[in-house]
């Protein structure tokens, strides 16, 4: 006789959870969607196991709204070494090469400012790209090497924060995409001595950030209540968009998917926030007419009367 799977809780809303260094995204949130006894669970966007810092979670409804998100910028706090180079770019491979370290921080410096702006970077054998079929990463543990095209990625700021040879600490702020090994092996080559990414944390995406954030441990002493008090509203997803406040009759027609006519400019983004609350995101047509482009549920069956 067959045992009924177990049903789990419909949780909506966003954890910032500060992932610890050496669990993988997926790891992290299976922890805590685990303790969340949660139905439906996602992440914006990976950080390698190396890597600390700041992981949102989406939960339920959320998890429609994560896209924002992905295409977001980054900060983070990286540790560069220089004189050594891996083969994975990163602290966790194997050395290929070690070289003396003689430089002091104006060449530092100089260097860093030879990446500010947009760059082109070659994306690294060590990752989740996918070249026919199968992952970058899976090629390169079989000591298979691809071409790989390079990508235009952006870096909005690279300050050093400190230096104590043969370690860099950086301060960057960079566009979707960028990968922070290649760059501190860039910066390696350019130095004439070569480095690997020795540590990460990422400390915001977009509006987000890590101080926000709490620790898996911090969530495994909390009891249910206490866990769900520590969640953000899904719209913490799309704080930066610009916001549209709908009366309730308005809300009603474009949960309905009706259109609403406005003066927007044509193709944008936006926030739409009824007297009860977020009720999803809209866009605008050519004509600048309000349309619904993404919804929560709740709020389309309350305006189809299928719950009260």
């Amino acid at each position: 006789m067959s045992q009924r799977r177990r049903t789990r809780r419909a949780v909506d809303g966003v954890l910032l959870l500060d992932k610890p260094s050496g669990l993988s995204s997926n790891q992290a949130l299976q922890q805590a969607r685990r303790l969340y006894d949660a139905a439906k669970a996602g992440h914006t966007g990976t950080l390698d196991p190396l890597a600390s810092g700041l992981l949102p979670l989406t939960f339920g409804e959320a998890t429609k709204f994560s896209q924002q998100l992905l295409d977001a910028d980054k900060r983070y706090l990286a540790r560069v070494q220089l004189g050594i180079t891996t083969d994975t770019g990163d602290s966790e491979g194997e050395m290929l090469q070690r070289r003396p370290v003689v430089v002091d921080r104006a060449a530092i410096e100089s260097a860093l400012s030879r990446f500010c702006g947009d760059i082109e970077q070659i994306p690294p054998m060590y990752s989740a790209l996918k070249h026919q079929g199968r992952p970058l990463y899976a090629l390169a543990r079989e000591g298979v090497q691809v071409e790989r095209p390079p990508r235009r990625v952006t870096i909005h700021q690279l300050v050093l924060a400190s230096f104590d040879l043969p370690y860099l600490d950086l301060d960057v702020t960079c566009s979707k995409g960028t990968y922070i090994r290649t760059l501190a092996e860039d910066i390696g080559e350019l130095l004439g001595c070569g480095a690997h990414l020795a540590a990460l944390r990422r400390t915001a995406i977009g509006p987000l950030t890590v101080d926000r954030a709490v620790s898996l441990a911090r969530l495994e002493s909390a009891d249910v209540a206490q866990r769900d008090a520590l969640l953000a509203g899904m719209d913490s997803l799309v704080g930066t968009l610009p916001e549209i406040r709908l009366d309730f009759v308005e809300a009603a027609a474009v949960c309905h998917g009706g259109s609403l006519a406005r003066d927007l400019p044509p193709g944008g983004l936006f926030r739409l926030t009824a007297p009860d609350g977020f009720i999803g995101l809209g866009r605008s047509d050519d004509a600048g007419r309000l349309w619904p482009k993404r919804l929560v549920t709740r709020h389309v069956e309350q305006a189809s009367g299928l719950k009260d």
